[in-house]
């Protein structure tokens, strides 16, 4: 699961970056064809505007919608976590041990 966060925020971050990319592109060619009064540039210019509007409030709805649940998932973990380190203290106490020993040596190496 570890592996997957830099691999998503990657993703997240190209997608921001395309979608940043395509709006800049269809906003460059309203502003361009703004005044060109041909009735077949003028059908497309308004399509280009309703898709990007469309586009965005999808995007961000979704934006949402994924956020939510990923802070539901850790707060799930973090209870089911807590949970357990309160029904098995002394097995909790010997992880945190164990992994003070490990740290300890690893450390102590250099």
């Amino acid at each position: 699961m570890a592996n997957r966060a830099p691999h998503t925020h990657e993703s997240t971050q190209q997608l921001k970056e395309d979608l940043h990319h395509l709006t800049q592109t269809i906003e460059e060619l309203v502003n361009a064809t703004a005044d060109d009064s041909r009735s077949n540039i003028k059908e497309l210019r308004d399509r280009a505007e309703k898709r990007l509007k469309e586009t965005r409030d999808r995007l961000e709805s979704r934006g949402e919608r994924l956020y939510g649940e990923a802070r539901d998932s850790v707060e799930h973990q973090v209870d089911a976590c807590d949970r357990y380190v309160h029904d098995n203290p002394w097995t909790s106490i010997g992880i945190g041990a164990a992994v003070g020993v490990v740290v300890g040596m690893l450390i102590g190496r250099r």
